[in-house]
């Protein structure tokens, strides 16, 4: 019998220094000569939820407190839960151990439909802002807050986590036939002010910081 396989559909040009088998995904964790930002990191591997219901404001993922007003965004333990609308909530596991699919039939797993990346570093709005029309440093909101809307002309959802100087960052899923034309994108936006490709380790460094 063969082991499962699970792809990203992200790739870099670039080569890891070190990598992890975990859950049947090859995860990078440090490429070499990442340099000092900003950043630019594949997430794919890591679990996406989708959950839906008419009685949203009675859940709790994971015992998480869902944000009332759509727009806002939470960071717990390593979950990101964001309020998309009435009914619907994101949830994306960002760093932390794995975690389980919740029995409810009101959630639905979109990790191998999507694409998941961070932003991150110096710079990341002046990249953004090349992107997309969307205000990611408003002022006027709190942090962590979801966007859903354009980013490289491809529906999305970004999330601002951070707009502190050298921890700002950004992370956004779309849809998985997307990520070739994504990547590019970004590398492109980004080639002015050195970003590059990095391994989950930043990531989860970020998270931890926050």
């Amino acid at each position: 019998m063969k082991d499962i396989k699970r792809y990203s559909p992200v790739e870099f040009k670039v080569t890891p220094l070190k990598t992890e088998n975990r859950d049947h995904w090859d995860v990078v964790m440090e490429y070499h000569n990442e340099g000092d930002g900003p950043w630019l990191v594949d997430l794919c591997h890591r679990t996406r939820l989708d959950l839906q219901t008419g009685n949203l404001d009675a859940k709790k993922p994971f015992g998480i407190t869902i944000p009332a007003t759509p727009g806002q965004s939470v960071l717990e333990n390593g979950l990101l839960v964001n309020r998309m609308n009435r009914i619907q909530s994101s949830i994306y596991h960002l760093a932390g151990d794995a975690i389980e699919m919740p029995g409810e039939t009101e959630y639905t797993d979109v990790t191998e439909s999507t694409v998941f990346l961070a932003i991150m570093g110096g710079s990341v709005f002046s990249i953004c802002e090349k992107l997309s029309a969307l205000d990611f440093m408003d002022k006027n909101r709190e942090t962590p807050f979801l966007y859903q809307g354009p980013f490289s002309h491809v529906p999305c959802q970004i999330v601002t986590l951070s707009r502190d100087k050298e921890k700002s960052g950004v992370v956004l899923t779309c849809s998985r036939g997307y990520a070739k034309d994504m990547v590019d994108a970004i590398l492109h936006a980004g080639e002015e002010f050195g970003l590059k490709p990095a391994g989950e380790k930043r990531v989860t460094d970020w998270i931890n910081s926050l």
